[in-house]
Protein backbone atom coordinates (compact mmCIF):
# COMPACT_ATOMS: atom_id res chain seq x y z
CA UNK A 1 0.00 0.00 0.00
CA UNK A 2 1.48 3.00 -0.91
CA UNK A 3 2.49 5.61 1.80
CA UNK A 4 0.56 9.18 1.68
CA UNK A 5 2.58 12.55 0.81
CA UNK A 6 1.90 15.73 2.45
CA UNK A 7 2.84 17.42 -1.20
CA UNK A 8 1.45 16.98 -4.55
CA UNK A 9 2.91 17.35 -7.98
CA UNK A 10 2.82 21.37 -8.79
CA UNK A 11 3.20 22.26 -5.27
CA UNK A 12 5.77 24.88 -4.63
CA UNK A 13 7.87 23.56 -1.63
CA UNK A 14 10.81 25.07 0.83
CA UNK A 15 13.95 22.61 1.27
CA UNK A 16 14.52 22.50 5.23
CA UNK A 17 17.24 20.27 5.83
CA UNK A 18 20.45 19.06 4.06
CA UNK A 19 22.54 20.40 0.96
CA UNK A 20 19.92 22.50 -0.92
CA UNK A 21 18.53 24.14 2.25
CA UNK A 22 16.50 27.32 1.62
CA UNK A 23 16.14 26.66 -1.79
CA UNK A 24 12.54 26.75 -3.32
CA UNK A 25 11.23 24.93 -6.36
CA UNK A 26 8.31 23.49 -7.81
CA UNK A 27 7.32 19.69 -7.12
CA UNK A 28 7.88 17.66 -10.87
CA UNK A 29 7.06 13.97 -9.45
CA UNK A 30 5.77 12.37 -6.32
CA UNK A 31 7.20 8.88 -5.69
CA UNK A 32 5.04 8.01 -2.65
CA UNK A 33 6.03 4.37 -2.49
CA UNK A 34 9.49 5.46 -1.41
CA UNK A 35 8.67 8.61 0.59
CA UNK A 36 10.21 10.96 -2.28
CA UNK A 37 9.99 13.73 -4.26
CA UNK A 38 11.59 15.33 -7.21
CA UNK A 39 12.42 18.98 -7.01
CA UNK A 40 13.29 21.34 -9.43
CA UNK A 41 16.75 22.35 -9.38
CA UNK A 42 17.03 20.48 -6.06
CA UNK A 43 19.70 17.54 -5.97
CA UNK A 44 21.31 17.47 -8.94
CA UNK A 45 22.96 14.58 -10.19
CA UNK A 46 25.07 13.39 -13.27
CA UNK A 47 24.17 11.11 -15.22
CA UNK A 48 26.63 9.18 -17.62
CA UNK A 49 23.96 8.98 -20.80
CA UNK A 50 25.26 6.23 -23.76
CA UNK A 51 23.96 7.08 -27.25
CA UNK A 52 20.65 5.36 -28.06
CA UNK A 53 18.26 6.15 -30.53
CA UNK A 54 15.97 8.33 -28.61
CA UNK A 55 19.70 10.43 -27.43
CA UNK A 56 21.38 10.89 -30.29
CA UNK A 57 24.52 12.19 -28.22
CA UNK A 58 25.82 10.25 -25.31
CA UNK A 59 27.61 12.02 -22.41
CA UNK A 60 27.23 13.68 -19.26
CA UNK A 61 23.97 14.79 -18.34
CA UNK A 62 22.91 16.88 -15.03
CA UNK A 63 19.33 16.08 -13.73
CA UNK A 64 17.14 16.17 -10.49
CA UNK A 65 17.45 13.36 -8.32
CA UNK A 66 14.70 12.25 -5.24
CA UNK A 67 15.18 13.45 -1.92
CA UNK A 68 12.49 12.47 0.89
CA UNK A 69 9.72 13.99 0.94
CA UNK A 70 10.42 14.77 5.18
CA UNK A 71 12.88 17.25 4.15
CA UNK A 72 10.60 19.98 2.40
CA UNK A 73 7.89 22.29 3.42
CA UNK A 74 4.96 23.45 1.94
CA UNK A 75 5.99 27.08 0.73
CA UNK A 76 3.07 29.90 1.06
CA UNK A 77 2.93 32.07 -1.99
CA UNK A 78 0.59 34.83 -0.07
CA UNK A 79 2.39 35.00 3.29
CA UNK A 80 5.77 34.08 2.03
CA UNK A 81 6.45 31.45 4.21
CA UNK A 82 7.00 28.14 4.79
CA UNK A 83 3.28 26.58 6.56
CA UNK A 84 1.94 23.05 7.35
CA UNK A 85 -1.34 22.75 6.14
CA UNK A 86 -4.90 21.78 7.80
CA UNK A 87 -7.96 20.74 5.75
CA UNK A 88 -10.82 21.93 5.15
CA UNK A 89 -14.27 20.87 4.59
CA UNK A 90 -16.29 23.14 1.55
CA UNK A 91 -19.85 23.43 1.43
CA UNK A 92 -19.96 20.62 -1.81
CA UNK A 93 -18.62 18.29 0.80
CA UNK A 94 -15.11 18.24 -0.95
CA UNK A 95 -11.70 18.50 1.12
CA UNK A 96 -9.45 21.13 0.08
CA UNK A 97 -5.80 21.50 1.87
CA UNK A 98 -5.52 25.27 3.64
CA UNK A 99 -2.38 27.12 5.10
CA UNK A 100 -1.87 27.40 8.62
CA UNK A 101 -1.31 31.16 9.07
CA UNK A 102 -2.91 32.67 6.13
CA UNK A 103 -5.98 30.78 5.49
CA UNK A 104 -5.30 30.34 2.12
CA UNK A 105 -6.16 27.37 -0.29
CA UNK A 106 -4.05 25.25 -2.08
CA UNK A 107 -5.72 23.56 -5.25
CA UNK A 108 -4.85 20.39 -6.11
Amino acid sequence: MPNKLHVKKGDTVIVVNGKYKGKIGKVLTALPQDGKIVVQDVNIVTKHKKPTSSVQQGGLVKQEAPIPSSKVMLWCDECKRPTRISKKILADGSKVRVCKHCGREFTD
